[in-house]
């Protein structure tokens, strides 16, 4: 059952990886348009493209770091499945086991069974013995 934790967090690590490429691709198309803008922008306007540029970065962060957040309950919550199946299959082995045992112990008291009836047995037999004789 290790494995099953090895490829969940390869799998966490894959999906990480991919978030961050993602938001480096992201901020580097992004990136261009408000170059442009800063290049042009008038001094008259309301909102600074420097000031958008900071909310646009901040919302894009936070959504980046949501992605993260997310795989992060993703991998808790695949950890847990993995520690349950670990559990059951655990459990399942102590059962076979416990079971085996049972099945030794009742094999050892028919063995004792057989054991003790073979003198009897013998006995019958010489008694059938004589009865046919007679």
């Amino acid at each position: 059952m290790g494995k099953l934790k090895t490829y969940q967090q390869q799998l966490q690590e894959i999906v990480d990886k991919g978030i961050n490429a993602a938001e480096e691709q992201q901020k580097k198309l992004a990136a261009k348009p408000f170059d442009y803008a800063e290049k042009i922008e008038s001094e008259a306007r309301e909102y600074s493209v420097k000031t958008l540029r900071k909310r646009y970065n901040g919302y894009s962060d936070s959504l980046f770091g949501q992605l993260r957040t997310l795989n992060s309950r993703f991998g808790n919550f695949a950890g847990d499945l993995v520690a349950k199946l670990e559990k059951e299959a655990a459990e399942g082995a102590d059962a076979v086991s416990e079971a085996a045992g049972e099945v030794s112990e009742a094999a050892q008291d028919a063995k004792k069974s057989v054991t003790a009836k073979k003198p009897a047995a013998s006995k019958t037999t010489a008694k059938k013995k004589t009865a046919a004789s007679a």
